[in-house]
């Protein structure tokens, strides 16, 4: 049997206040390296996000067509699915139609529907800019839910008490500027202004181009008092905040807090206006993991895994531990009791001398890869999977760990985007 950790921060959010999206599951040990044979196929496109809601994971992402682990037989199911947490089996019943690609996925907490955000203007028929609220059983957008109008996509959500958060690419919601971060009212979808909290100052590549302002990874405390978030911004309530920052949501309005590093200020490529990707928050809401893209510089945070504090609300943090690629993309972090699990198109880890190349002692880590959550150093735990442009998504569940990505193999086997490492047995 797998044992499941049961932490305090678990039991907190519960008490103050729960639903939060970001209470994290924690295993006692790594999963296994062979993923499971039974899980379904996505035959195109990307998967970018997974989700388990009762006896069901749901994948949201750009692909067209799927296939189940046993059959020839293949289904047009654009952009999301669901299908039986332990058999594979594809859920017919439920049947969403969306127009656009689905980068973010949370339950909603009555646990009998989800909240979808990403890069379309219509799902079911029915104009719905961005975020939508639709039934776990058939995918029928839920009655009494109507989101403003989103002026751009949106790639990431987090509930945190009645607030749905949101982030992205988008500048205005329901006609007000809110820059890559906004809040609906999770019940109804109303705009809900007590999150603005002013993101401004693009950065500029080395070329001089600019992009604009946008939220490309955030998580939510355990306990819902605190929101990081990363991106192309260089202040926030018009504050210094260089790519990263850390929001107080106990208040209302929420409000900026004194967690400052100027450790991701650096610039990385010139093609990289932002080079943030993923960020996830420990169990207990004391640390988090921040990774990133950019390519190899001396001195920098690019290409990196990095733990940071998340106690001391204060100026010029630096990071507890760090670990490098040599030089390559990680797109995605899961923090899940016994390692840190990394995806992206990186081949190594502990490789902080490598230049495209495996420096002395670089681990290998292709696509996928564990650091140990106290040291910083990389587990040889390597299951081998296709980089491609990357892992995009990493969820533990209480039965193992989940991943999506744009490639079809791993440990040598067909896994179309979708793959789930059980727990070993104990």
């Amino acid at each position: 049997m797998f044992v499941a950790l049961t932490t305090a921060a678990t039991l907190a959010a519960v008490a103050v206040g729960a639903p939060v999206s970001a209470v994290s599951v924690q295993h006692a040990a790594l999963v296994g390296q062979d993923p499971v044979n039974w899980t379904p196929h996505a035959l195109d496109g990307t998967a970018f996000k997974i989700l388990a809601i009762g006896g069901r994971i749901y994948v949201g992402g750009s692909f067209t067509q799927i296939r189940p682990s046993n059959s020839a037989t293949v289904t047009t199911q654009r952009r999301l699915f669901a299908f039986n947490a332990t058999t594979g089996a594809i859920d017919t019943t439920f049947k969403p139609v969306v127009d656009g690609t689905v980068r973010a996925l949370v339950a909603a907490p009555d646990g009998q529907s989800l909240y979808i955000g990403g890069d379309f203007t219509n799902v079911n028929g029915v104009r719905s800019r961005g975020v939508e609220r639709i039934s776990a059983t058939t995918g029928a957008s839920v009655s009494g839910f109507t989101v403003p109008e989103i002026n751009g996509g949106v790639d990431e959500l987090m509930l945190a008490g009645n607030r749905l958060l949101l982030g992205g690419r988008f500048q205005t919601v329901g006609g007000a500027s809110r820059r890559g971060l906004a809040a609906l009212n999770a019940g109804t979808g109303a705009a809900d202004a007590s999150v603005n909290m002013g993101l401004d100052g693009a950065r500029v590549t080395g070329s001089g181009a600019t992009s604009a302002v946008k939220v490309t990874g955030m998580d939510v405390t355990p306990d819902g008092s605190k929101l990081v978030i990363m991106g192309n911004f260089s202040s926030v309530a018009g504050q210094a905040r260089h790519q990263i920052a850390v929001v107080n949501l106990t208040t209302s309005p929420a409000t900026l807090s004194p967690w400052t590093t100027t450790r991701y200020q650096q610039q990385c490529a010139n093609s990289f206006p932002t080079y943030m990707r993923g960020v996830d928050i420990s169990a207990d809401g004391t640390w988090f993991v921040a990774v990133t893209t950019g390519a190899r510089r001396t001195g920098s945070l690019c290409d990196t895994a990095a733990r940071w504090d998340l106690v001391s609300q204060v100026a010029n943090k630096q990071p507890v531990w760090v670990n490098y690629t040599g030089g390559d993309t990680l797109l995605s972090v899961a923090v899940a009791g016994a390692a840190v699990y990394v995806g992206g198109h990186q081949r190594w880890l502990d490789n902080p001398n490598g230049a495209d190349s495996a420096g002395p002692g670089a681990v290998p880590a292709e696509g996928i890869g564990a650091i140990n959550p106290v040291t910083g150093k990389a587990f040889t735990w390597n299951p081998g999977k296709d980089r491609g442009v990357g892992t995009e998504d990493i969820y533990p569940t209480t039965a193992g760990l989940w991943i999506a990505s744009d490639t079809d193999t791993v440990h040598g086997e067909f896994h179309g985007r979708i793959a789930f490492f059980p727990l070993p047995v104990m």
